[in-house]
């Protein structure tokens, strides 16, 4: 095991699901617990907390110009109690969100943002993720808020009712692996800003370390903090069929490793999201384990310490 700094991780129970019709995300947070994510990284080293499963802010909201829109007000209840959440456990250790629906992005990445902004440090989001979710409430066309919070934390018009924007991320200061299924409006609204786009095809032609690696660099350049948010529609649903948008050309086990490892190697990051497990969906619990192993590696597992797994 490669020596590393240990790390006092605060796990954040986030069951949320709303961000999208299809119900069973909720469980997400206790299917991480069962496969084993405290024993995982405090065999690393690393100091546990557990802040338990958090609940949405009780609120009001206006009603949403587009009729699409799914279950407004608890997203909203959501993201306040997780920006919350967020700026409350980066002070005390390395938040470790479970979700959770990737709705609960734009609570923990403004709340981590408000954070490093507080710090005057410059902060980064590396999005893992099939898609770009940079929609609006206003773009949307499914009317699922998974599909949004990117746009918020971005400062993306549109969100009325949601927390006042303290901190939008700049679009400069994200960059996107694994995309594979972006619309048209997401499309055209990431060519009018900075992110580093880097698709599937991209990851065939050049690998996935060298796009992440210039990303790493320029986090580096400025001391800036970085916030990681993994999807499990990143990796290939082959190795990861838990999730109910299941996008087939994902990430493969090694490749999502590496992006781990790197990323354990720059030292540069300050918070984790876990999303979109659906155990429901799940075999046996073949993606709450690969996502558990992956965080493992995040927080310095090697290759050297993979465990051999019995297949009965």
């Amino acid at each position: 095991m490669l020596d590393i700094t240990p790390q006092n991780c605060i796990l954040i129970g986030a069951p949320v699901d709303c961000g999208k019709r299809r119900q069973g995300c909720l469980m997400g947070p206790d299917a991480y617990r069962t496969a084993g994510i405290s024993e995982a990284l405090s065999g690393l080293g690393h100091t546990l907390t557990d802040w338990g499963n958090l609940a949405p802010a009780d609120v009001s909201v206006p009603d949403p110009r587009n009729a699409l829109v799914h279950d407004l007000a608890r997203t909203v209840g959501w993201t306040h109690t997780l920006a919350d959440a967020a700026e409350k456990a980066a002070a005390a250790g390395m938040p470790i969100f479970l979700g959770g629906d990737h709705a609960l992005a734009a609570g923990t990445v403004s709340g981590m943002a408000n954070h490093y902004a507080k710090q005057n440090r410059p902060f980064f989001v590396l999005w893992l993720d099939a898609h770009s979710d940079i929609h609006s409430p206003d773009t949307t066309d499914s009317g699922n808020l998974h599909g949004t919070p990117v746009g918020y934390f971005t400062g993306r018009p549109g969100f009325e009712g949601f927390p006042a924007l303290q901190t939008p991320v700049p679009t400069e200061n994200i960059c996107m692996i694994g995309l594979r299924s972006v619309d048209p409006a997401e499309r055209a609204h990431l060519a009018e800003g900075q992110t580093t786009l880097v698709d599937m095809r991209m990851i065939d032609e050049q690998g996935v370390s060298g796009p992440l690696a210039a990303f790493l660099d320029r986090v580096a350049a400025v001391d800036g903090a970085l916030h990681v948010s993994l999807d499990v529609d990143f990796l290939d649903p082959s190795v990861a069929p838990g999730v109910g948008t299941t996008v087939p050309g994902g990430a493969t086990v090694r490749e999502a490793h590496l992006i781990m490892e790197m990323l354990c190697d720059s030292g540069r990051v300050g918070s984790l999201d876990l999303v979109e497990l659906n155990p429901f969906l799940d075999d046996r619990g073949m993606t709450a384990n690969l996502m558990v192993d992956l965080t493992a590696s995040l927080m310095g597992r090697r290759v050297f310490d993979r465990l051999t797994r019995s297949r009965t």
